[in-house]
Parts: structure tokens; C-alpha cells; sequence
């Protein structure tokens, strides 16, 4: 039955701060991490920012988007994921040179059919380089980085470690609609490659994740507005036949406000975002409580 229950949740859990959150085999990243103004990297500095990320579903679809059990079907994820950023002075092709790692700590737990799995453990760790810009009525940035199988991994299993390297593409831009800079629509692409995994010698498919946001600023010190995801494993897997699973995809969109306190330079947002649609996965509901210091 634990046999039966792992290979469950490698199935059908769902979306994935860059982690396994959610005990997804596919994408390391984790939709639902950046909200409004994703796509916009900071000005020069040290920053540490802390993600809280909680994911809770009690429904598992099949490829058709209908939900197919199993009975008894309840997932929840916890992570919470520290993040060191480094804007430099140094500019490259126009753009500010940073550099940025985080580490997921996670706690997943799953009941499906009469029987039960959990853990708690560091996922993989993750480092980037990026490019930001900041023109006029736009932000644009763009980074390179590559997820590193250091964490807690085990073949069939809720370990937060996957068990192989991703490099991850990313690309976004941030319009803001009026001259105040009061509006601003946002968008933020990633790509991921997978390599094949350890022990079981399967190569997961590519996965993309799209994360927007549309926002209003309010006394230049609160933001508001609605924000969602979609996140899809584009490609098959390849290698054993007993291992590969099915490319899946999901969406959700909801609410977010942030925060800043410009004395202490401290920034808090919170949002909460409903799965409306899931195919081959859990459905469900994310909430993320991110915290940000700037040094």
C-alpha cells in the first residue's frame, strides 16, 4: 500500500519557489510563488527574502479534468523557502547584473484510499543570475539558473527532492499603464529542462510556468489586485515505462496585497489563488505569505 500510495502522489499531486512543493515529478518551480510585479527585479542592493507557501487539495483529476479520485483524497504541502538577492552597480547590455539562491524547506502530506504519507525535509537548492531593466513605463528582466539535486530525495516517495538537475529559462516584463506608475500588468515566464533522474534512469518532460498580475497602487504604499497561473509539462517522458507519468496541467487565478514600509524597508504580500482548472493532478488552493528585508 505505501508502494501504491508514493506512486500515487508522483501522479497526481499538484503544480510545484522554485521547489518539489506538492511532490509534482515534473516542474521544480512552483507557480503561485510571485504575484504582482513578478516580472520586476529590484533596484541595486542585498535583499533577503522569505516565501511561506501553503497548499491544500482535496481532488484528483484525470486527463479530461474530471475528478477521479481516489476516495478519501486530501494533500497538503507546506514550504517555507529563504532567498538571498544581490542586485549589483554592474550593468550588462543595458541591464543590472544580480545573482540570487533559495533552499526550500518542506513539509507534504498525503491520505489517499485508507492510507497515508508524510515528511518534512530541504528540497533542492537553486541558484540564478539575472538581468533587470527599468525604462520608462517598463521593467523587464530575464535569468538563468539551474535547480541542483542536493535535497532530501528517494524514488517513489514525498521527499521534497526530485532528484535531478533542471536549468530553468526565465523571462518577464511589467507595464505600468499610466505616467504615476499607479497600473501595472505583469507577466513572467519560465522554462525548464529536466535531466533524467536518479535510480530510475527517467527523464521528466519540459515544463513551463506563466505567472500575471494586474495591479493598482493605493497611497504609494499598498498594491492591490487580482493575480494567476498556469503551469504545463510540454514534453513527454522518456525512459522506463513503469515510471513515466502523464503531462498534466493547471490554472488558478485570486486576490493579492502587498505592503511596504519604507523606515524599516521591509515589504509583505499575501495572496491566495484558486485552481480552476487541473488536468492529470490535484486541484486545489494556494496561499503565499512572502516577507522581503532589504539590507
Amino acid at each position: 500500500m505505501k508502494t501504491s500510495l508514493a506512486r500515487l502522489v508522483l501522479i497526481l499531486s499538484s503544480a510545484v519557489l522554485a521547489t518539489s512543493l506538492q511532490a509534482q515529478p515534473t516542474a521544480h518551480y512552483v507557480p503561485g510563488v510571485e504575484g504582482l510585479k513578478g516580472a520586476s527585479l529590484p533596484p541595486p542592493g542585498w535583499y533577503v527574502r522569505d516565501y511561506n507557501l501553503a497548499y491544500y487539495a482535496t481532488r484528483a483529476n484525470n486527463g479530461s479534468g474530471d475528478s477521479s479520485g481516489p476516495p478519501d483524497f486530501k494533500a497538503f504541502t507546506y514550504a517555507n523557502v529563504p532567498r538571498v538577492i544581490w542586485i549589483t552597480d554592474t550593468k550588462l547590455l543595458g541591464g543590472f547584473v544580480g545573482v540570487d539562491a533559495l533552499i526550500p524547506l518542506t513539509y507534504q502530506s498525503v491520505r489517499a484510499g485508507g492510507a497515508e504519507s508524510s515528511t518534512f525535509g530541504a528540497g533542492d537548492l537553486f541558484a540564478e543570475s539575472t538581468l533587470s531593466w527599468h525604462v520608462k513605463q517598463f521593467d523587464f528582466s530575464t535569468a538563468l539558473g539551474v535547480w541542483m539535486p542536493t535535497g532530501d530525495y528517494e524514488p517513489n516517495s514525498t521527499k521534497p527532492g526530485l532528484g535531478y538537475w533542471t536549468p530553468m529559462l526565465t523571462a518577464g516584463a511589467t507595464w505600468y499603464v499610466d505616467q504615476e506608475k499607479t497600473w501595472a500588468v505583469s507577466a513572467l515566464g519560465r522554462y525548464e529542462y529536466n535531466t533524467e533522474q536518479d535510480d530510475t534512469h527517467v527523464t521528466r518532460g519540459q515544463a513551463f510556468t506563466l505567472e500575471w498580475g494586474i495591479s493598482k497602487t493605493l497611497q504609494k504604499v499598498i498594491d492591490v489586485g487580482v493575480v494567476g497561473y498556469y503551469q504545463q509539462k510540454v514534453t513527454g517522458d522518456s525512459g522506463p515505462a513503469l515510471s513515466v507519468s502523464p503531462q498534466d496541467r493547471v490554472a488558478a487565478v485570486g486576490p493579492e496585497i502587498s505592503l511596504a514600509f519604507p523606515k524599516p524597508m521591509v515589504f509583505v504580500s499575501f495572496r491566495y489563488l484558486n485552481e480552476f482548472m487541473a488536468e492529470n493532478r490535484a486541484q486545489g488552493q494556494t496561499f503565499t505569505l512572502t516577507l522581503t528585508k532589504r539590507f
